[in-house]
């Protein structure tokens, strides 16, 4: 089987209330992205917590899918009478032909190496390295899969620095991943933090799949207590906030990520009042940030 696809472009205030017209008129599925997606003029509309946030798009593409058998005219017109709109907008035809979709998602994700010893292994892959220490972890709702450089910078400072039985905290723990990883590393606890419901459940269900025992809590139901190390993989803005909590709840080491290469320098002075911090590592534009403390 095959859809129809009509896609249109239209001022960014427009965009919606046509999108809800076109699923009025039966679209299956309506999508709104920039038009200018993947070029230099490319805009983003989200920024970190606490700092304003961009303006949205000035233009806006629409694509609809649609069962074979309607009268693409008509429900662009009546799409168009529909939103308010001062005219009816040009637009595209096209074909979505059945897919395995699930296949096709799945083939996008290969086994992840972080080093000779530590991989990232979705479930429906055999373990390139049987003896190696694998972390089984699909996609999920849940951010974190070591795909991204703030994760994998994480992972990797891990593998360097966990000698066995150390207590591990990971603050802001999407997916659970470096709590896990922590563990299977030679860690003694593991306890992960996130504000996020939905991340909570994801790490519960993949500490389950790699059969560790992680306590994952909100930040308000979370007990209070200090560990040899903090590691908190989320943004710039937070960090700085929670800084004064996250150097309190760390003994010895603390590790920040989600921190663009420019960024690093302004947190490693704040941190500073508690820890002496290394020289940030690198990757892709972002940084990971180590330190001891005082």
């Amino acid at each position: 089987m095959s859809w129809l696809s009509i896609t249109a472009e239209i001022s960014a205030p427009d965009a919606e209330p046509f999108s809800d017209a076109l699923l009025e008129l039966g679209a299956i599925s309506v999508d709104i992205h920039d038009p200018h997606a993947g070029t230099s003029r490319e805009q983003a509309i989200f920024n970190e917590p606490g700092e304003p946030c961009e303006k949205v798009w000035d233009t806006a593409r629409i694509t609809a899918l649609f069962e074979p058998g309607i009268a693409p005219e008509k429900v662009v017109v009546a799409a168009s009478a529909e939103a308010g709109l001062d005219h009816v907008p040009d637009y595209i035809l096209g074909e979505v032909r059945e897919q395995d979709w699930v296949r096709l998602t799945q083939s996008q994700f290969s086994p992840i190496r972080i080093s000779d010893r530590l991989w990232i292994t979705p479930t429906w892959h055999d373990a390139p390295e049987p003896d190696a220490i694998n972390l089984v972890l699909d996609p999920g709702l849940a951010f974190g899969t070591g795909s991204h450089p703030t994760t994998r910078l994480c992972l990797e400072w891990l593998d360097r620095h966990i000698e066995g039985g150390e207590t591990v905290l990971d603050y802001g723990c999407g997916s659970g991943i470096l709590a896990i990883a922590a563990l299977k590393l030679g860690a003694s606890l593991a306890v992960g933090i996130d504000i996020d419901p939905q991340a909570i459940q994801s790490s519960r269900q993949n500490a389950l799949q790699n059969h560790v025992e992680i306590a994952f809590y909100t930040p308000h139901d979370a007990p209070s207590g200090t560990y040899d190390v903090v590691v908190a993989n989320i943004l710039t803005n937070p960090l700085k906030l929670l800084a004064p909590l996250l150097a309190a709840s760390a003994r010895r080491r603390i590790v920040l990520s989600g921190i663009l290469q420019r960024q690093a320098e302004e947190v490693a002075g704040i941190y500073s009042e508690w820890f002496e911090m290394e020289a940030p590592v690198v990757s892709d534009g972002w940084a990971c940030l180590a330190g001891q403390k005082r």
